[in-house]
């Protein structure tokens, strides 16, 4: 299948090039660099754009800047159950109707008791996010200062309450068929198992790419990135932080 003409201006029309937004194009909940936005510019003379990120569209906003749906080819937000191509909106998902009100009852009240029997330094708020696609948890709360994160964070690693967490949580439903993801440094998403980052590629497969490149910094097995990046339609690239995505990218598509 040729490149479709929207994209035959690019130099390789048939290649995609996907990223995680936290940890891969911007710093956890935090701004994109300029050094960023300019390596993505002239990336996208050469090929296709997308990013895939599980936070919803005004968050990506805030991060990735208010013209977002025009400066990326694609648009995924909550791994592409709200999705945008050129701009323009394609189907959504939604979590609520797949699960059903009862179900959803069930889980909240077992993660709002689980979570207020933890032993935490600190507290603040939105422990239980309701997105379109999926629940996002936090134990500290998503209202968390930028050195509150850092700090819970590491206070994770060390006593692993987002891991512990989860397997309560796959132990106590196993049959509801969700997955549970832990991604960036203070929550983790619960969401239709098949709902990670890989459902995006079903927007963007009758488009004939030959090539996807995949960016992204939770590539570990459990971590949110990781089915996109294992996915065989898919070459995985894990990085560290945005420097590092720009590092491989210069090495890849020989920015200039």
């Amino acid at each position: 299948m040729s490149a479709i003409k929207e994209f035959q201006y690019k130099e390789h029309p048939e290649t995609l090039v996907l990223f995680d937004v936290d940890g891969t194009l911007t710093p956890a909940r935090l701004t994109v660099s300029d050094e960023v936005r300019e390596a993505l510019a002239k990336l996208r003379k050469k090929v296709c754009i997308g990013f895939v990120g599980g936070s919803d569209l005004s968050k990506q906003v805030e991060q990735l800047g208010p013209n977002v749906l025009q400066d990326f080819d694609y648009c995924f937000s909550e791994n592409g159950l709200t999705a945008y191509r050129l701009g323009h909106k394609m189907a959504s998902q939604s979590f609520i109707n797949w699960l059903g009100e009862e179900k959803y009852n069930k889980l909240a009240k077992f993660m709002l008791r689980y979570l207020s029997d933890i032993d935490l330094p600190v507290r603040r708020g939105t422990f239980i996010e309701f997105r379109n696609g999926m629940v996002n948890v936090s134990p500290i709360g998503r209202n968390a200062s930028t050195q509150e994160r850092c700090d819970y964070e590491k206070f994770d690693k060390a006593h692993k309450i987002r891991e512990k967490m989860v397997e309560a949580l796959k132990k106590e439903f196993p049959d509801y068929g969700l997955t549970f993801s832990i991604g960036g440094q203070i929550s983790f998403d619960v969401f239709p198992t098949g709902w990670d980052k890989t459902y995006c590629l079903q927007h963007v497969a009758k488009d004939g790419f030959k090539t996807i490149h995949f960016f992204g910094d939770k590539t570990f097995k459990g971590g949110n990135d990781y089915e996109i990046y294992e996915d065989p339609r898919t070459i995985g690239h894990a990085v560290n932080s945005p420097v590092d995505t720009v590092r491989i990218l210069n090495e890849l598509f020989d920015l200039k």
